[in-house]
């Protein structure tokens, strides 16, 4: 199965979730709007990536590697941010998803990309506290 019929197939079973909440008389609101996870997610696929991208509205995406140490002072912030924020905050080990890192050009580690509504919107690269991460994900998660 190629990443778009993957994509297709995500984007039929949320339109078929949103159905079945409607029908079943759930307000609008929250049809269809997972609960924001409160941990970073790490992410295990390409098409895994795109399910966290497309299911959540604000999504911040943190390229990491294990090796790096300023992906390790950054680590805190991340998780923070996870907890404590509206956004979901996933992670991408780019010696393990090395076509993710090229995909999204990722030239430096740790590089943290902010995607709202399904597109990336922000790229920073190198380490931020938690506040002006927290500043940046207010902009776009309204």
């Amino acid at each position: 199965m190629s990443d778009s019929e993957e994509l297709d197939e995500i984007r039929q079973r949320k339109r078929e979730r949103l159905e079945r909440r409607l029908a079943a008389g759930e307000p609008d609101d929250v049809a269809g709007t997972p609960e924001t996870p409160t941990e970073p997610i790490h992410v295990e696929s390409e098409s895994h990536l795109s399910e966290i991208v497309s299911t959540h509205g604000v999504v911040l995406v943190d390229f990491y590697a294990d090796w790096c140490g300023p992906c390790k002072m950054l680590e805190p912030a991340v998780a923070g941010l996870a907890r404590d924020s509206p956004a979901a905050v996933a992670k991408v080990d780019i010696d393990t998803h090395q076509g993710l890192a090229s995909q999204y050009r990722v030239q430096g580690v740790p590089t943290l990309l902010l995607f709202c509504d399904g597109e990336p919107v922000e790229r920073v690269v190198g380490v931020r506290d938690q506040g002006s991460l927290a500043s940046l994900v207010s902009q776009y998660a309204g």
